[in-house]
């Protein structure tokens, strides 16, 4: 398990597009799961300890998020032949398994995380309205093992950026496994 940290983020830059294939059979873009005010684009997997650990309290956040207008969705884009436990079936059951609100989406050929600049899992990029990205950070401060009563860094940062198109100044880059490429 290596571990990466995100580098330094590009505010205002454009959001990515991209058309991926959803555990529930259909094909997914960024306009399709984009909010009214804010969109929120995770990258995560199923196998990595760092998304074990928060996937619950990150499927509860997400769903508050999507209440108040901020489109999600999540993108595995890991080396699926290497690390089998990210299967496309491995995908659909850890998605029912933790209630997924939102798409669940494989990114076959990694475009989409290199497009991105994602290097790890979890790794979260927030959006305004207008689709700049406004918040590369963490769901909180929680690693390996859940940190009770943490700040939820990640639900602050997409509320503000809801509400003023802008995200905080203060932002702690994501840690987690590296993404597993080809």
């Amino acid at each position: 398990m290596a571990l990466t940290q995100t580098p330094e983020p590009e505010f205002g830059s454009p959001a990515p597009d991209f058309s991926l294939e959803g555990v529930d059979g259909k094909s997914w873009s960024f306009a399709d799961i984009r909010g009214d005010k804010a969109t929120l684009v995770m990258f995560i997997c199923n196998h990595c300890p760092y998304v074990k650990a928060i996937i619950d309290r990150l499927v509860d956040h997400v769903s508050q998020l999507q209440e108040e207008g901020v489109g999600a969705i999540a993108i595995m884009s890991n080396d699926t032949e290497n690390y089998p436990e990210d299967s496309f079936d491995n995908m659909k059951r850890f998605a029912k398994t933790h209630r997924f609100t939102f798409p669940y989406v494989i990114d076959r050929t990694q475009e989409i995380a290199k497009a991105y600049g994602a290097v790890c899992t979890p790794d979260f990029f927030g959006f305004n309205a207008k689709d700049e990205l406004q918040f590369r950070g963490r769901l909180d401060a929680s690693k390996t093992t859940l940190v009770p009563g943490a700040r939820p860094e990640l639900m602050e940062a997409m509320r503000e950026i809801a509400a003023t198109g802008k995200g905080p100044s203060d932002q702690t880059p994501s840690m987690g496994c590296s993404i597993k490429w080809r």
